[in-house]
């Protein structure tokens, strides 16, 4: 059986909804945490574009920018061996498992020089860092309590990937995790593409 044609998306749109809800829980539960992105958290097609992470637009709720990708998306004969060999693969039929590496991006505005020339205090930079950090482990909770809901009655299979600390660059410092993911193979090979 092939991938459904949303299968792709579909993920990407769920673990989207999960990270956002986690980042929300978080502002609730730590003072002066901030949530969501607001007005920059999206699916986006190929690498990430750091187009914004200052205050809202709209002046209310939390700045940033939140983004899901897809990095790449290949057979794997044996997950999570994480191989990118195929292996006998013939006709429409499939590999045992297609997995798609996905990256969460978050970013959020890093102190910068001011007016005068000075480097950000201390104080600033700690508070940033406190910042990263707090996101950095409510992403990766995230993906751990939510990907196994996105699947089937066992669950989704997965693996964590790496996590790292991005910027600053432009103004913009946050988080990269990545996540490789077993997509589930659920839909007929279209008619006449049997024979191609």
């Amino acid at each position: 059986m092939a991938l459904k044609p949303l299968a792709i998306h579909d993920l990407a749109e769920a673990v989207l909804a999960c990270v956002c809800e986690a980042l929300d829980q978080v502002a609730e539960d730590l003072e002066g945490h901030p949530g969501c992105p607001t007005c920059r958290t999206c699916v986006v097609p190929g690498q990430v574009a750091w187009d914004g992470c200052e205050d809202p637009c709209d002046g209310t709720g939390a700045g940033g920018q939140l983004a899901v990708s897809i990095a790449r998306i290949y057979p794997s004969t044996r997950f999570p061996d994480l191989d990118r060999e195929v292996r006998g693969v013939r006709g429409c039929q499939p590999p045992p498992t297609t997995a798609a590496e996905m990256v969460i991006t978050l970013l959020r505005c890093a102190p910068a020089v001011n007016e005068h020339g000075c480097p950000p205090t201390c104080a600033e930079l700690s508070d940033a860092a406190r910042v990263t950090h707090v996101d950095a482990a409510t992403v990766y909770n995230a993906l751990l309590c939510c990907l196994p809901l996105t699947g089937s009655r066992r669950g989704r299979r997965f693996v964590m990937g790496e996590q790292r600390i991005i910027g600053p660059q432009g103004g913009c410092v946050g988080i990269e995790q990545r996540v490789t993911v077993a997509l589930p193979g659920c839909a007929p090979c279209p008619t006449g593409l049997e024979s191609l």
